[in-house]
């Protein structure tokens, strides 16, 4: 139990350090953006690439690890959305920003560095499979379903045209860093060469401060959030985020029949709070901005207790690990 106690204060103890000294005004809010926009840009995708050019697979396919998080990320996406529309009264786009704030975690700037922590380099390769895909699908889909609506509700003249839509999604995902990364990082691969010391002496050093650093910048990021409208659906909302998806996770990677490792990773990202790019995907599509802001700041504060749960169980569950 120390054990969990010390991870969890030392994910959430880095979090709560940003969070203070953008709020005390130590750092200004420039140094928070600066900070992220930098973590995203360089050691994160370091990290990344260096994990998939030299990791285990340890046997384990792709489409498996993809098939027991993203089946249980649509059931959550879509009961979060009939759970707002239908129970909240809310439209149907809003329904899309609750069901992209419940099923989308913050699997990098907290993910990577709570597996890194509790797992080793050894939960690193499930991970970065799961994130390879996990920013496009949310992207896509709610783009996809935002048009979809739009549509249904004869608002499309009112919107941005289709195709500059699509225009910019596509170039926003080519040029993602973190996609380039792993693009980089499936190509280095693909050849068998090692990384020549002198990159990987340039290459691990970045990797390292990966985590320290997002999760300082995650902290920063969190002032720019408050909670004034949306408290009840958001809070239904974050129990789906913080409860129902890990639980799904967990039980599918064991019915696939995934490694206990890879178990314990993928449950642990799903037991993420809601990830920075939700909130960002509402203010895309001009909606639920508020709904997702909140069900951030509440899984985030909520997080501390529920991840130590949940790390709790991992251990319990998966002792070998």
């Amino acid at each position: 139990m120390s054990e969990t106690l010390i991870i969890v204060v030392s994910i959430f103890g880095l979090i709560g350090l940003g969070y203070l000294s953008a709020w005390t005004k130590l750092l200004s809010s420039d140094v928070g953006e600066k900070l992220a926009e930098f973590v995203f840009t360089l050691p994160i995708p370091l990290l990344i690439f260096d994990a998939l050019a030299t990791a285990d697979l340890q046997g384990v396919t792709p489409w498996r690890i993809w098939a027991a998080y993203f089946v249980p990320f649509t059931i959550v996406w879509a009961a979060s959305h009939l759970m707002v529309v239908h129970l909240f009264k809310r439209d149907t786009r809003a329904g899309i920003v609750a069901g992209g704030s419940a099923a989308y975690s913050n699997s990098v700037l907290i993910g990577i560095p709570l597996v890194l922590v509790t797992l080793g380099d050894a939960g690193m390769v499930f991970i970065i499979v799961v994130i390879a895909v996990h920013l496009p699908v949310l992207m896509v889909v709610s783009v996809v379903l935002n048009e979809w609506a739009l549509s249904a509700d004869e608002e499309a003249n009112e919107s941005t045209p289709r195709a500059e839509a699509w225009r910019r999604l596509g170039i926003s995902l080519v040029t993602n860093p973190i996609l380039i990364g792993t693009a980089l990082g499936l190509l280095w691969r693909f050849t068998g060469l090692t990384i020549p010391k002198v990159a990987a002496a340039i290459i691990e050093p970045l990797a390292l401060s990966a985590g320290p650093l997002a999760l300082f910048a995650s902290g920063m990021a969190l002032v720019n959030y408050g909670i004034a409208r949306q408290i009840r659906p958001a809070t239904a909302i974050a129990v789906l985020k913080l409860v129902l998806l890990p639980t799904l996770v967990m039980t599918a990677a064991w019915a696939i029949g995934l490694p206990p490792v890879g178990i314990a990773a993928i449950t642990l990202i799903a037991a993420c709070p809601t990830g920075v790019n939700a909130p960002l995907i509402a203010m895309r599509l001009g909606t639920g901005q508020a709904l997702s802001s909140n069900t951030l700041v509440i899984s985030t504060a909520a997080g501390v207790l529920t991840t130590s749960i949940w790390l709790v169980v991992v251990r319990a569950l998966l002792e070998p690990v």
